[in-house]
């Protein structure tokens, strides 16, 4: 009789199907079906844990078999399944319904359970296969009780899990609805939110401001250029004090997501990630893959903010990568044995210095040193394509100094622009649908839903021609546009919202 398991697949799972035979050969246990080595181990692990558990491991020749035989196995998550396979092929257990039930769980040598990685992706690749009932382990019992539509047995030991099928000792199972984790993630996100930097601590830089209330309204890419010490690095740290919590799906999402990337597993990601990877960090470990195609800092970005502090010292081969989650809201991670697609809908925030010592045409913060072809190449590092791709442009000046101490923060002035952002959001969703934003919908949603008026369109049709837009860059002027009208709640874009969305197009004599 086959048992089935969930296999970490991607951002998703894949169901495998366990067989077990038993011959009248020499004692040993077989694990085939294009295993890896952390699953051929298993066979020691199950020998530790029947022992210990007092369970008999038949003294035959067992042959094990994970389907399909032709996708790779590379997860120490099977061992469960194969201890109840083996149980059942040699008559010790009765009550298994195997269509509809999915053991998950590593062993350890004392028949204890161990968690495993990615269990939500694993859940819910079962769930959409038709699996209702989820054996895990007992440390994965939190993040397994986000996943609704499933019943999941928190499994502690072998011997446990064994008592449970024989109908000894049966454990009560639980529901994601009867958890109090899954009822208050909305207020503890409101905690939390009011906990981070919040935008009112920037002293002036009204024009950046704005540009990082129209960015969080509306998911649009933004950078900002200045000299060093002018707040663009605060900027980024409290934008997510202004973006609405994650909601249920959102945090599910996230959470399987980091969950593949760390050995945190019992951990609940219930805040908008911010990822700030060093411009010395591998290409790898920020668009992912590796032995193992984990997600990278691109991926754990998803449904939140990415930071590239001083984009253009980051590498050429990790800033052309940007293209496609930017544009598709997702990247693929190819190698030879497989290609896994992960999604990658974040906010790219990017700071520029306009050269290399970053003084160059503000004259009040320094003197610039550089030579004409070194700022030039400094400039030249980002390429027309990742310029294209950024919806905001704007300049962060030079602050007085008599003014940083003076200024306190302003907390009715923060809630002020996430009420704001909270509806226009919630205009943008009563429009699309889903989790949509303006900057992630199609061109034919923005045709047909954008509501461009016939003033404000030969306005963008007469500065698109003077300031030489790409069509790309013509369609993002009116999705910011689009979002501008919403934070203003009116219903169609006018020729005052298209303008403002304009003045944050690059200039061609800007410095970046």
């Amino acid at each position: 009789m086959v048992v089935k398991s969930v296999i970490a697949h991607g951002a998703t799972g894949l169901v495998v199907e366990i067989e077990c035979h038993l011959s009248n050969n020499l004692p040993n246990i077989v694990i085939v079906g294009f295993a890896n080595k952390a699953v051929d181990e298993a066979r020691e692990r199950l020998r530790g844990a029947f022992a210990s558990c007092q369970l008999a491991l038949p003294r035959k020749r067992i042959i094990v078999n994970l389907a399909p035989a032709d996708i790779p196995k590379a997860d120490s998550g099977f061992d469960l399944a194969i201890a109840v396979s083996i149980l059942q092929a040699s008559q010790q257990l009765t009550l298994i319904a195997a269509d509809k039930t999915a053991f998950i769980g590593e062993l350890g040598l004392d028949g204890s359970t161990r968690a495993v990685r990615g269990i939500i992706g694993k859940l819910l690749a079962g769930r959409d296969q038709g699996i209702t009932s989820f054996y895990i382990p007992r440390a994965n019992l939190q993040q397994s009780l986000l996943v609704p539509g499933i019943t999941i047995v928190a499994i502690a030991n072998l011997r446990e899990l064994a008592d449970h099928l024989t109908g000894v000792n049966i454990i009560a199972a639980s529901q994601a609805s009867t958890t109090e984790a899954a009822k208050n993630t909305m207020s503890h996100n409101v905690e939390f939110d009011r906990s981070r930097v919040a935008i009112s601590m920037v002293v002036g830089q009204l024009q950046a401001k704005r540009a990082i209330e129209i960015a969080a309204a509306g998911g649009h890419n933004i950078l900002l250029s200045g000299p060093p010490g002018t707040g663009k690095s605060m900027l980024a740290k409290a934008m997510p004090s202004i973006m609405p919590p994650l909601d249920r799906e959102e945090i599910l999402e996230v959470t399987h997501l980091h969950s593949l990337a760390s050995h945190d597993y019992d951990r609940i990601i219930f805040e908008r990630p911010i990822r700030a990877p060093h411009h010395s960090a591998s290409h790898a470990a920020i668009v992912g893959g590796g032995a193992t195609s984990r997600p990278g800092e691109i991926t754990l970005a998803h449904r939140g903010i990415l930071f590239f502090d001083e984009l253009p010292e980051f590498g050429r081969s990790t800033l052309e990568a940007l293209r496609q989650p930017l544009e598709d809201r997702r990247i693929t991670v190819s190698r030879v044995r497989d290609s896994i697609d992960y999604p990658a809908n974040f906010v790219l925030i990017a700071t520029a210095n306009p050269c290399p010592c970053g003084y160059y045409g503000y004259t009040a913060a320094g003197i610039c040193r550089c030579l004409p072809q070194h700022i030039m190449h400094y400039q030249q590092k980002l390429s027309g394509p990742i310029i294209d791709r950024i919806d905001l442009y704007t300049s962060v000046h030079e602050v007085e100094h008599a003014t940083l101490l003076a200024t306190a923060a302003d907390a009715k002035a923060d809630e002020a622009i996430r009420q704001r952002v909270v509806r226009a959001r919630r205009m943008q969703a009563k429009r699309y649908g889903s989790h949509q934003l303006n900057a992630d919908v199609s061109n034919l949603q923005l045709r047909q839903l954008g509501q461009l008026e016939a003033p404000a369109k030969l306005l963008l049709d007469t500065a698109a021609a003077k300031l030489q837009l790409s069509a790309r860059a013509y369609m993002r002027t009116v999705k910011v546009a689009r979002t501008i009208a919403d934070l203003a709640a009116s219903p169609a874009i006018s020729p005052a919202h298209l303008s403002e969305a304009l003045a944050y197009r690059p200039q061609l004599t800007a410095p970046v």
